[in-house]
């Protein structure tokens, strides 16, 4: 019961970091329209961002400030946005495609950045030592993992209820005019390209929270944990969930990473020894069928956007129809 205990705890904190990414590309894609493809770059610039700040000194590449965790979170957040801002300048005032093209392109960067800057990230090697909260807490494995699990608990309840009041207030309603027509809101004397730029910097900057907070939960971090993959498991996750609802974003995220670790473990289970290696496959080809019946069957995900009342009757929302 211990070692089940003890794995329900890993799995929640593991699901509940995504929970942080998915919220993030909600706000981009759910609410605003912009299709990022680059979500692992924004999520490794948080945790390479958070290693430097609050790592200890290295004597092969940077860091060694061991600046206190909330600061190293906050230096995330705002590593992350600038990095979105930076991209979101030229490539916002553009048709939606080439934002996707782009941040595809960013997420290759910066992780060949992070595999070949030896001097900044230690390369290959990768990042090891990276604290936890409270570093000083005495006590084992499993009482540092409740921790974490409480913070992330008291993370994902304060990003949930800031982004409920964000998308709910006349910002948030801005955004959704703009998803569904940028002409018609621009003619109501809404700057477009501001608050696409705001959605996406602000998207973005969770996405590097949430790489902060797996950093420091892990411990080591390395380029090969940034993989397009993930970029890939991130957006399963909120089109199962359901987009343009930050519920869906939770739901999806804690089950389809439950998805995604039991697969794993059913494939060293049911798979001949000789055929394990490619678990790894197994795994993507179930996500990518699980995508194509839910979009098939359910297209506006388990818990799509809310629908709109309006003159006391109640309408599907608008471009989430099935």
């Amino acid at each position: 019961m211990t070692g089940i205990t003890s794995y329900l705890v890993f799995f929640l904190i593991q699901a509940l970091v995504f929970v942080v990414v998915c919220l993030g590309l909600n706000l981009q894609w759910g609410y605003t329209g912009l299709f990022n493809i680059g979500v692992s770059g924004f999520f490794l610039v948080g945790a390479y961002a958070f290693a430097i700040l609050c790592g200890p000194p290295y004597a092969s590449h940077l860091g060694g400030y061991g600046l206190p965790f909330l600061v190293g979170l906050a230096g995330s957040v705002v590593a992350s946005g600038l990095v979105a801002f930076i991209v979101g300048i030229p490539t916002l005032r553009l048709r939606e495609d080439y934002l996707a093209i782009v941040t595809i392109g960013i997420g290759s960067i910066l992780q060949l950045i992070a595999l070949n800057a030896h001097l900044l990230t230690g390369g290959s090697q990768g990042v090891t030592s990276i604290p936890r909260p409270l570093p000083g807490l005495v006590g084992g494995v499993f009482s540092r993992n409740l921790l974490m699990l409480a913070l992330m608990v008291v993370v994902v309840l304060i990003l949930y209820g800031a982004l409920e009041a964000m998308v709910r207030s006349p910002w948030g309603r801005v955004l959704k005019a703009i998803r569904e027509d940028e002409q018609a809101a621009a003619s109501l004397g809404k700057n477009a390209f501001g608050f696409r730029l705001q959605s996406f910097v602000i998207g973005s900057a969770i996405m590097g929270l949430g790489g902060a907070l797996y950093a420091s939960f892990i411990g080591f971090i390395s380029p090969e944990d940034f993989l397009p993959i993930l970029t890939f498991q991130i957006w399963s996750m909120l089109i199962v969930g359901g987009s343009g609802n930050n519920k869906g974003a939770v739901l999806g995220a804690v089950l389809m990473w439950a998805v995604w670790t039991l697969s794993g473990s059913a494939a060293q289970v049911l798979l001949p020894a000789t055929l394990q290696v490619k678990g790894g496959a197994a795994q993507i080809m179930l996500i990518g069928l699980m995508l194509m019946l839910m979009l098939v069957f359910r297209p506006r995900g388990l818990i799509g956007e809310e629908a709109v009342v309006s003159h006391g009757a109640e309408i599907e929302a608008p471009g989430k129809s099935g």
